[in-house]
């Protein structure tokens, strides 16, 4: 009995080594920011994009202020798909940048058309980079979507069941791998309330949000980052969260223009909506301790 008991110690202890060596050592913190739809043009229907360059202008400004690991831009680059003097503003104050700091593209409808082509998103894909790939950053493993394939395929079915059939792949590498954090990144809120709330034009639809949704749950997805609403949401559906993004450019709603700071940590992501009147001075990477243990401390 006590040999048998033994083995089965030792069998357990084994077990849980395997596992932490698959997850690998606890990563350090980090903090990357989401900028959604600056959309240069909207505020002025394509008259002149004057306002949208002093915002995005004050949004670099605090990306390279505040030094995140990576920063991502979730779609509506531009008001009006291919307007060449709108895409070159923008290209040309994320050029300001700090080189060291890597800069994410993802798809929005005013970028690619609100009913998509092969065309529209060849041409958008040889300015910005392809429309679906892969982020790593520590222990967080990013998938970027092209939404708009999903929300209006009717043009580009087989780019969305290409695009499909490559994030069930990527899924499951990661989850092999031990990755600690899966995040999706696309321009279209799944869902604003409720996962089986109604279509509506600022939601994936339910057909294909609930297919989404079942592999995101299998695969342990946690959090689907996006834009389009043009103010803020966040939902839940189980273990998993829809963050709905406010804009750099437009408010459709009460939120200003703004963006989002989130916190990877190896317990779980934290983020916060800020508008530009309401920025931190600084990013806090470690949590302040609780006041008891602060007490304790001294």
């Amino acid at each position: 009995m006590k040999t048998t008991l033994a083995a089965l110690v030792r069998c357990l202890i084994g077990v849980a080594l395997a596992g932490a060596a698959l997850r690998g050592p606890a990563a350090e913190p980090f903090h990357f920011i989401q900028l959604t739809d600056p959309q240069f043009g909207m505020f002025t229907s394509n008259a002149d994009f004057a306002q949208e360059t002093a915002n995005l202008e004050f949004a670099v400004a605090t990306v390279n202020r505040l030094r995140p690991a990576f920063v991502i831009v979730t779609g509506d680059l531009v008001n009006r798909p291919g307007d060449s003097a709108q895409i070159a503003e923008y290209r040309r104050i994320m050029g300001k940048v700090d080189p060291a700091i890597p800069v994410y593209h993802v798809a929005g409808n005013h970028d690619v058309g609100n009913t998509p082509t092969n065309d529209v998103v060849a041409k958008y894909e040889a300015t910005f980079g392809r429309d679906h790939y892969v982020i790593r950053h520590g222990n967080l493993v990013g998938f970027v979507l092209n939404s708009c394939l999903i929300h209006t395929p009717e043009q580009v079915t087989e780019r969305m069941e290409a695009q499909e059939r490559w994030l069930r792949e990527e899924l499951a590498k990661a989850r092999a791998a031990g990755a600690r954090h899966l995040v999706v990144f696309a321009h279209h809120p799944w869902f604003l309330k409720a996962a089986d709330e109604p279509d509506q034009y600022f939601n994936v639809p339910r057909e294909r949000r609930a297919r989404y949704l079942a592999l995101f749950r299998e695969h342990g997805v946690r959090y689907l980052f996006s834009g389009h609403y043009h103010r803020n949401a966040v939902a839940r559906d189980g273990g998993f969260e829809a963050v709905t993004t406010g804009p750099v450019g437009k408010p459709l709603g009460g939120d200003r223009s703004g963006l989002r700071l989130v916190i990877v940590r190896e317990e779980g992501l934290d983020h916060a909506y800020h508008d530009f009147s309401q920025l931190p001075n600084r990013v806090e990477l470690v949590p302040p301790a609780p006041a008891a243990k602060r007490k304790e401390a001294r």
